[in-house]
């Protein structure tokens, strides 16, 4: 009878097992394959998650250089994503915010394209801040001419820029918008935050947060280190190249903290410098860089050109749950694109998904460069030749 009984309740198990389990069974099964183990974050929270809180004033420069997944509760319209269900369920993911931006043809070497010289490094010493120097690398394109004066484009944490295996590949760029007449002939500088001799020189890896004077020359609001730029690095510049004299041939740039120290070299001397490129401007309360939105429309129009780019999950300003506007990366160029452009600059601006780094603004540096520099001189004539040819090197005069 025993056994009887074990064998009814074990056939009935087995005839509704299919009625009533399989449906979960499956459905909890490809939710664990999906998620590894990551369970529902809402989404306000898992913006809270990505903002990496900025420490002691500085901007540290990991995150600059690395991505975190981050968990996203996402409604699937239809299509399936990568993980997903279809349907316009209710799915979880894992979501890296730079894994959509690319290196594109524009920042590769090309085949026949005349590739510039880095020259360098050079040592700068500083009286501005005194027991410091700056390391410097010199971009000399093939079609340097030094009869005629060339446009001039400084880069702040030059390792960063000049890297040709990083994020930007600012050579490669130049070396191909020069030779198809994008950008004008221009001189780049690649230049490193100040250090004492004993500080180990920045890298891919540590941009100098923590080892050099980055954090003081690039995050203060005042004019010290736009008098390294000017007074410091440009005599040295203009001894050996035939730099124009004119600011709006003078552009300057960078990302993070070298982008506010770009901005602020442009707004303290507009004399020496119109034209600023900004990747994911530190123009936070790192050391008070929060004030230029203000500044800008407390003060005159000045003579710049502007671009900023920054991500929608750059540092939010989120610490222990609490949220600090003024720690805020993506409001705050936001904030500042707004002042410009309340004032009359002309000002571009283009925002992405990308969190702190390189990542989104290495893809739309190109365009960044050929907005700056669009309203160079250019000939209409049909049967200007030249005006409709690629950019060749310059002729090497020969020494009789």
């Amino acid at each position: 009878m025993n056994k009887t009984k074990m064998n009814k309740t074990k056939m009935n198990k087995t005839m509704n097992k299919p009625k009533m389990n399989k449906p979960k069974t499956k459905t909890n099964t490809k939710a664990s394959k999906t998620t590894t183990g990551v369970g529902y974050v809402p989404i306000a929270l898992t913006l809270a998650l990505v903002a990496t809180a900025a420490l002691a004033g500085t901007c540290a420069p990991a995150c600059a250089q690395q991505s975190r997944p981050v968990s996203l509760l996402l409604h699937n319209s239809g299509s399936e994503n990568r993980g997903g269900t279809k349907g316009g369920r209710l799915m979880r993911a894992e979501q890296d915010p730079n894994s959509q931006y690319r290196l594109g043809p524009d920042s590769m070497a090309q085949d026949g394209v005349p590739k510039g010289e880095v020259r360098g490094p050079f040592t700068l010493p500083s009286k501005v801040y005194p027991g410091t120097q700056h390391t410097y690398w010199v971009y000399v394109p093939a079609q340097y001419d030094p009869a005629i004066p060339t446009a001039l484009m400084v880069f702040q944490d030059g390792q960063a820029f000049k890297d040709e295996n990083g994020g930007v590949r600012a050579s490669n760029v130049m070396d191909n918008l020069i030779y198809r007449r994008e950008i004008p002939v221009m001189i780049g500088v690649y230049i490193n935050p100040g250090r004492t001799p004993e500080q180990p020189e920045p890298n891919p890896r540590d941009w100098g947060d923590g080892t050099t004077n980055r954090p003081t020359e690039y995050n203060t609001p005042n004019d010290k280190y736009a008098r390294v730029i000017t007074e410091e690095l440009m005599p040295a510049l203009t001894k050996d190249y035939n730099i124009s004299k004119d600011p709006e041939q003078h552009g300057i740039g960078g990302a993070s903290s070298g982008a506010i120290a770009a901005f602020g070299v442009a707004w303290e001397r507009p004399k020496a410098f119109r034209r600023v490129l900004s990747i994911v401007g530190s123009f936070v309360n790192l050391r008070g860089g929060q004030v230029y939105a203000d500044r800008v429309l407390a003060s005159p129009k000045k003579p710049l050109h502007v671009f900023l780019c920054d991500g929608r999950n750059d540092n939010r300003g989120i610490r222990d749950g609490v949220y600090d506007q003024k720690m805020d990366w993506f409001y705050q160029n936001v904030q500042l694109m707004k002042a410009l452009t309340k004032k009359g600059y002309d000002v571009n601006y283009t925002w992405g998904m990308n969190s702190h780094g390189q990542n989104f603004g290495g893809v739309v540096f190109p365009d960044m460069m050929r907005w700056l520099w669009r309203d160079g001189p250019v000939s209409t004539d049909p049967n200007n030749m030249v005006e409709r040819s690629f950019r060749q090197p310059a002729v090497k005069k020969t020494s009789k």
